[in-house]
């Protein structure tokens, strides 16, 4: 028996064993996933826990219009850059977009105040406008992904007259009746404001619980689907990368949430038209930017029934909804994304980008 093989005797851990041979230690989490949110960036913007990341082009050609990625309130953004070959954002530059990114950070006890007013009338606006002051482009294109995407229309149906160019949203959820087990573990006996009180802003654990409660056996598929596949390297790390951001959530800001909770879970009020920040009423058929929502077939998150509606509210000539196979995070992360999501992505921004 050599050296490795008896290593691996002793290591009854499956996974273990892989990462042996992988000349992987368990402890040394840095190389199980390589290196997380690598594409060169810089912070050009920074408001309390906000920074606005502008990634250096890679493409000697840029299109004109820049592009700027609105995240989750609640999941980390580097979902959307996770390592080389596995990150939409450089997909996008070096398909030769200028491309921007939120990331709105974690909330601590001093931001419980903070609203959706917040983010959408006054945040976004910001970013907004350090994209033009740093790129000297009169327009914008917006990506928002998830509750990224739900603010991205807010912030569209609210600026009929700013400088959005284009509007892509990935699997944002617009109609809370298509959100079944949420609303039932948010029925009429969950107290949001006892929540508050006890906590303050809502924990990162419990936003995890409560996305994990969607696909109550997710975890333990995902660990099997692991181990029926360790005898391949690139599966493995990939697997590790998203789950460590599966683990790695943000906090709730108090604020927002009770509005996630009374206006949009409990009201419906987006698709109703009842929906009000800053005393304005968003009304998603005032957007009549291009607009493209990328949808997964297979979303646990932000299922198909609570998605749909998006492109019938909107009230563009030139929209479109696109169906692609995969899951909510697969979406935006998978190597399947390389081959689907992120050339349908690219080749739509640049037919409108000029």
């Amino acid at each position: 028996m050599n050296d490795v093989t008896a290593a691996e005797a002793r290591m009854p851990n499956p996974l273990a064993q892989a990462l042996w041979r992988l000349g992987i230690e368990r402890d040394d989490f840095a190389k199980l996933t390589g290196e997380l949110g690598a594409t060169p960036k810089e912070t050009i913007y920074a408001h309390g826990t906000l920074k606005l990341h502008h990634y250096r082009p890679q493409s000697d050609e840029l299109y004109r219009v820049p592009v700027l990625i609105v995240t989750s309130l609640v999941n980390q953004p580097y979902i959307l850059d996770l390592s080389p070959g596995q990150s939409m954002v450089e997909h996008l530059v070096r398909q030769g977009f200028d491309v921007y990114l939120i990331e709105w950070g974690r909330p601590r006890a001093e931001h419980q105040h903070l609203t959706l007013d917040d983010y959408v009338l006054d945040r976004i606006p910001a970013c907004v406008a350090r994209v033009h002051d740093d790129c000297g482009e009169p327009d914008v294109s917006i990506i928002g992904y998830c509750i990224g995407g739900l603010l991205s229309v807010m912030y569209a149906a609210l600026h009929t007259d700013g400088p959005l160019r284009n509007l892509v949203c990935m699997a944002a959820p617009v109609n809370s009746d298509g959100l079944e087990s949420l609303k039932t573990w948010m029925g009429g006996h969950f107290d949001e404001e006892l929540l508050l009180e006890l906590y303050g802003n809502v924990p990162a654990d419990l936003v995890q619980n409560a996305l994990r409660m969607l696909r109550p056996f997710g975890k333990l598929a995902g660990a099997m689907n692991l181990l029926n596949n360790l005898d391949k390297p690139e599966f493995v790390q990939s697997n590790l990368r998203l789950g460590k951001w599966e683990a790695d959530n943000i906090p709730f800001a108090a604020g927002a949430f009770r509005q996630m909770v009374n206006d949009f879970l409990r009201g419906n009020k987006l698709v109703q038209r009842t929906w009000a920040l800053g005393g304005k009423r968003v009304d998603p058929s005032r957007i009549r930017v291009p607009f493209v929502h990328l949808l997964a077939e297979d979303d646990h998150i932000t299922p198909y029934a609570s998605s749909r509606d998006l492109v019938k509210l909107v009230g563009s000539k030139d929209k479109q909804e696109i169906i692609i196979k995969g899951g909510h995070v697969g979406l935006v992360a998978s190597r399947g994304a390389e081959k689907r999501m992120w050339p349908a992505l690219s080749a739509w921004l640049a037919a409108r980008s000029t």
